[in-house]
């Protein structure tokens, strides 16, 4: 069975997080969790205390960077990232290395399921069935090999879109396939600015990217709409 690291970039590791970090590694039967957090975060009073084997990590803040940190420091032959509002279905590890079992595939992530229930974010689900620039992200718990993520030269250090970026690169060389089952990820954005409303938001960020913006400016943007939400930092 090939070895799995499981990476964490987080705003703040607090209790909740830990235990969904505990459940989502049995399910992945994951040999670490190294979970990264920004530099500039404030201290909690009382950490919690991780289980024997995991690594807490700081870096510059930004997905991007504390990912590529953690996987840095991985020594898994396969890496996940994974967001910290996403759990795992039951038996992803058995899905993940059945998937790696074809050589040709050098990326493989989730489908995606909400944690709230609205047709219009049942249409999103049915589309991360598809893989394409479109429909292919980070929320779905992306999973490479370490061989591959090194030769594409790993996440750009971006705040914003070093998922797409990322996914881009292993397409010239390598296979990205959907896996059979789906994480749940959280849908405050969307139950908090309307489905329709932050999809459309969403979209004009990233055709912005792609057609050429820079991701910091765009990160300001999105994170301007996270503060407006009462998220933590």
């Amino acid at each position: 069975m090939e070895p799995l690291s499981i990476v964490i970039p987080t705003r703040r590791l607090d209790a909740a997080l830990r235990e969904r970090a505990r459940v989502n590694a049995s399910r992945a039967v994951a040999s670490e969790v190294i979970v990264v957090e920004p530099d500039d975060a404030p201290a909690l009073p009382s950490p919690p205390a991780l289980p024997e084997g995991w690594r807490l990590l700081t870096a510059r803040r930004g997905r991007g960077t504390q990912s590529a940190e953690g996987v840095r420091s991985a020594t898994g032959d396969l890496l996940m990232i994974l967001h910290d509002d996403t759990d795992l279905p039951a038996g992803a590890g058995e899905t993940i290395r059945a998937a790696f079992a074809d050589p040709s595939v050098g990326m493989a992530c989730f489908r995606l399921r909400f944690d709230r229930r609205h047709w219009l974010l049942r249409l999103y689900e049915s589309c991360s069935r598809i893989e394409s620039p479109l429909t292919t992200f980070g929320d779905q718990a992306m999973v490479l090999r370490r061989s591959v993520y090194h030769a594409v030269g790993g996440f750009p250090a971006w705040p914003l879109f070093e998922d797409v970026e990322l996914a881009r690169r292993v397409r010239r060389s390598s296979r990205i396939i959907k896996l059979t089952s789906a994480v749940t990820t959280s849908a405050l954005r969307f139950t908090a600015n309307g489905a329709l409303r932050q999809q459309v938001a969403n979209g004009v960020l990233l055709g912005r990217f792609l057609l050429g913006a820079s991701p910091e400016r765009l990160a300001a943007l999105y994170e301007r709409g996270v503060s407006r939400q009462g998220e933590q930092p």
